[in-house]
């Protein structure tokens, strides 16, 4: 293990990331917000370690996947850690758990609130609670790979190892190329999305800030309803469908740039994921127009596409308290956090093409046993998946319901129901949000002990990180040391 090389990137992430809260700080000399002094010490404090940890050791550009491995699961450590900084300085989350939980919860794309009083966090730091959606969306090591030539050849450990689902798609042979192209599409999509807002009525700054968590898939509301707040249809058509949109892999959106719309409709992945959705809403709508004595169909339909396309994107955002629906509407919603969104995307859960790939196993385990000498290969989108591939996703699906099961026995010793227990766990280690009961979508994770909340900030990072890549750092084997290179000169 090539400690100087971990170190040194490790360094200049920090670096980056004390630029990407300067448009904080000038959010907050806009606005003439009191909080520019704890964004600026923030600033100073996460680039100045990340200067030292960067000069100090020599970098080696060969980065193998054990070094790979380590920088992106302490990557995202350090960051959010260094991240709830502007938090505690400006006392707005004076408690250490409680600012890395927001953080931890920002930077993964989760959601989950401990903030009762939303509505009274000043504007720079506001701003930075939902940015770190967009950051951590695509992945801040995604990003510094774009932007650092440094990181040459590799770069495609630390991509390989962030990027959500079985397989990385690399759109372009170069790694960085790649990162560059995705963002431009990221990009384009958080432009055009702000736009549409503003368009329809909605202010700038809460315009910007709701794309940041739709674009990123993270939902933190800046309202205490959430963007219930807004009684407009039109807003949240526009939310609902960027949604489903940031929820679909990113690779896909490159796809029909490049005008090949054939691939994109004939992706098994995205077909299964258009398939959930349409299916959940119509299935939902029904359930709900009756009990809850909608005035119509077409509002119960519109409330529950929003939250359908929210939950199975584990955006989060929420127009109605959904804890207040049919049980069987609340079932289908608890199964949509554990499918997440699609691999290559901003989402988190387990993702859909593991589920397909899982529905194609059994598939074929039924047809063995009539034709047990038969030859049957799993095919996505016409290519056939090794058994390699299929043995992993099966080890993660079992890993996750496994940790699903532990944490939610941990998390119940704080008293609460079963509801309450399971569907936080569900939401935190799929990146959901928010969750049922206790953690409602009227309420928040404030009421938790803080072993709780530490428990569920590791459910969040290991969701984020896919489970493997945060687990591996465990194994002894993985810490060969190769030494520190110091400079001396």
């Amino acid at each position: 293990m090539n400690f100087g090389a971990i170190t040194s990137i490790l360094g200049h992430l920090l670096i980056v990331e004390a630029g990407l809260m300067v448009p904080s700080l000038l959010v907050a000399f806009f606005y003439g917000s009191y909080d520019w002094k704890a964004i600026l010490l923030s600033i100073i404090i996460t680039g100045a370690v990340g200067f030292v940890m960067s000069r100090v050791f020599k970098y080696k550009k060969d980065i193998q996947i054990k070094e790979g491995l380590a920088i992106v699961g302490f990557g995202w450590i350090l960051v959010s850690i260094f991240g709830a900084l502007p938090f505690i300085f400006s006392n707005t989350i004076p408690s250490w758990i409680d600012a890395f939980f927001e953080t931890v919860s920002g930077f993964t794309t989760t959601g989950a609130s401990i903030v009762d009083n939303i509505e009274s966090f000043p504007k720079g730091v506001l701003f930075w609670r939902s940015f770190t959606h967009w950051i951590g969306g695509m992945g801040i090591l995604v990003f510094t790979v774009a932007l650092m030539p440094m990181l040459g050849i590799g770069g495609f450990q630390i991509y390989k190892t962030e990027s959500p689902g079985p397989t990385p798609d690399r759109i372009v042979p170069r790694v960085r190329d790649t990162a560059k192209i995705l963002y431009t599409i990221y990009t384009s999509i958080t432009i055009i999305q702000i736009i549409l807002l503003v368009l329809g009525g909605m202010s700038l700054y809460d315009s910007a800030l709701h794309t940041f968590g739709t674009v990123g898939t993270g939902g933190f509301g800046i309202k205490a309803i959430s963007v219930g707040y807004y009684q407009s249809t039109y807003i949240h058509l526009v939310i609902g469908i960027f949604m489903t949109l940031c929820g679909a892999n990113f690779s896909l959106h490159y796809l029909l740039v490049k005008g090949k719309w054939r691939e994109v409709v004939r992706n098994n992945e995205l077909r299964f994921y258009l398939g959930t959705i349409l299916f959940s809403v119509i299935l939902i709508a029904i359930n709900i127009y009756s009990p809850m004595k909608y005035n119509n169909f077409g509002i119960a339909l519109r409330d529950s596409f929003f939250q359908v396309s929210s939950i199975i994107t584990t955006t989060g955002y929420v127009t109605v308290d959904f804890d207040k629906w049919p049980t069987f509407s609340k079932v289908i919603l608890f199964a949509l956090m554990f499918i997440g969104g699609c691999a290559g995307s901003t989402a988190g859960g387990i993702k859909n093409i593991r589920i397909v790939v899982l529905l194609k196993s059994i598939r074929r385990e039924f047809y063995r046993i009539l034709h047990p000498r038969a030859v049957i290969p799993i095919k996505v989108d016409g290519k056939v998946i090794s058994n390699n591939i299929i043995a992993g996703i099966s080890s993660f699906f079992a890993l996750f319901i496994f940790i699903f099961i532990i944490t939610t026995m941990i998390v119940s010793l704080d008293g609460v129901d079963f509801e309450s227990a399971t569907s936080a766990v569900a939401s935190t280690l799929g990146n959901v949000g928010p969750a049922f009961g206790f953690a409602g979508p009227s309420r928040s994770y404030s009421g938790f002990s803080d072993l709780s909340k530490f428990v569920m900030s590791v459910c969040m990072l290991l969701g984020r990180l896919e489970i493997f890549t945060l687990l591996i750092l465990l194994n002894p084997s993985l810490w060969k040391s190769e030494g520190f290179n110091i400079r001396l000169n």
